[in-house]
Order: C-alpha cells, then sequence, then structure tokens
C-alpha cells in the first residue's frame, strides 16, 4: 500500500516531486511513497498500476507549479492524467493538499479551473519555497506524519541514542583524585592507573589484597586485577568491601 501518492505535471514542478519523493522516502521508507515515474516499472500496465495506487493512499500531494493553470488545455482533457489522479482521489475520498511550488505560484483561482477541478482552490495549500528546499521539505514530510499516523517516521528512529552496555577506561598520569565511576560485583579487571598522585579510589566489588609493597615497580592489589605502574604519592583507598589484611611479617 501506497499512503502518499505525489501528483505532478512534468514540465511544471518535477523537480519539486522528486524532492519530494527522495525526502520523504527516506523519512518513511519508498515503499509508502508513490511517483509514477519512479514507481511504474518498465512493462508495467500504466493505468492499473497507477490508479491501484491512488485508491491506496491515504494522502495525495498535488505540486502545482507556476504555469500550472497555464496547461488549460490539457486541464480541460478528461483524460489528461494530472487531472484524472485529481479527481480519482476526490472520488475515492483520498485528501489532497495543493503544494504550491515557488514563490511565483498563488493560491489556485476557481476561475481557471474547469469544474471538475475547482473544488481543488478552495483546499488548503502549503506554500514550497524552492529556495529553502530544507525548511518546505521538513514541513511536508510534518504534515504528512499528521495526516498519516501509521506511519513510521524513520528519523526519529534514528535519532535515538543507543545504550552502551559496557564501560572501558583508560587512565594515564594522574595527579589529584581518580575515581572509577560505575559499581562493580564479583572480580574487577582490566583498570590500570599509571603515575599516581594523590588518592586513589576504585569503586565498590570483591578484591584480595596480596601486595608486599607499594612504592616502585609494580602494585598488584587482587588476583592480577589491578595494577599501579610506577611510584605512587598519596593513598590508597581501596573501596571494594573488607580487604583481607595481612601484614609484612619480613618472610
Amino acid at each position: 500500500m501506497r499512503e502518499v501518492f505525489i501528483n505532478y505535471r512534468t514540465g511544471d514542478g518535477e523537480k519539486t516531486a522528486a524532492l519530494l519523493d527522495q525526502e520523504l522516502s527516506r523519512r518513511f521508507g519508498p515503499q509508502h511513497i508513490f511517483r509514477a515515474s519512479k514507481s511504474i516499472a518498465p512493462g508495467e500496465a500504466y493505468p492499473e498500476k497507477l490508479l491501484a495506487a491512488l485508491r491506496g493512499s491515504a494522502l495525495l500531494l498535488a505540486v502545482v507549479g507556476p504555469d500550472w493553470t497555464n496547461f488549460r488545455t490539457r486541464l480541460n482533457d478528461p483524460e489528461d492524467w494530472v487531472r484524472r489522479e485529481i479527481e480519482e482521489a476526490f472520488a475515492c475520498e483520498v485528501p489532497v493538499v495543493p503544494i504550491l511550488d515557488g514563490r511565483k505560484t498563488n493560491r489556485l483561482n476557481k476561475a481557471h479551473l474547469p469544474s471538475e477541478l475547482a473544488r481543488l482552490a478552495d483546499l488548503q495549500s502549503v506554500p514550497f519555497d524552492t529556495h529553502d528546499t530544507a525548511a518546505g521539505v521538513g514541513r511536508i514530510g510534518d504534515l504528512v506524519a499528521e495526516t498519516v499516523p501509521g506511519l513510521r517516521d524513520l528519523s526519529k528512529d534514528e535519532a535515538t541514542p543507543r545504550a552502551q552496555d559496557t564501560v572501558t577506561n583508560s587512565i594515564g598520569d594522574v595527579s589529584g583524585t581518580a575515581v572509577q565511576s560505575r559499581d562493580f560485583t564479583g572480580d574487577v579487571g582490566g583498570t590500570v592507573i599509571k603515575g599516581s598522585h594523590g588518592p586513589v579510589h576504585t569503586g565498590h566489588g570483591h578484591i584480595y589484597q596480596n601486595s608486599r609493597h607499594v612504592s616502585g615497580g609494580r602494585h598488584i592489589s587482587g588476583d592480577g586485577t589491578i595494577y599501579f605502574e610506577g611510584d605512587h604519592h598519596g593513598n590508597i583507598q581501596h573501596r571494594f568491601g573488607e580487604p583481607d589484611q595481612r601484614e609484612d611479617d619480613g618472610r
């Protein structure tokens, strides 16, 4: 099912129609946007495919360029496809929104339309400034989201940050206090602190202290879980619960 049908005339508004197709397809998915020159494959029956897509749509965007009403000969022809698509939308009660393409495009006037399309002049239109296409596309995209609430807005999915399951820290030289920012349960591994000056707080969890000296070389607290490389100056505070203290008896 194509929820959004883009109606346009070749030679008048086709570039804006292609832009709307591109951006609305990106925002809602290409399977939900119908534009005849893109959506009907070579060899497919044009009338049947087009009318089927139109009857299954929830919204028709009629791109009206500055010369739209100048094609009066075509508009007066019942077989003109721009006219037929709009008439079919009216017959199927598909909402129609005129998109006024460019600053020079004025609202439609009933006097310039065949009676079958006169209703089009009464519909609220949306101006599309070709000098600020980003704002125009965004406004029309918001309109589509409001008019067709069943559509999934993929741009909101892209803006949702992903949750991070792990924390990886790398601490080089520290002057002052270094704090491990997350709590841990069980053994803690992979925290390396080099050349610290001042108190070091390493968080919560289980730790077994079997170190024999602090100054110089490498100090290991626990069974290989935390390493202090180089000389340490200041207090070392283990906040992993109650450590198993062993006094150095000189052996």
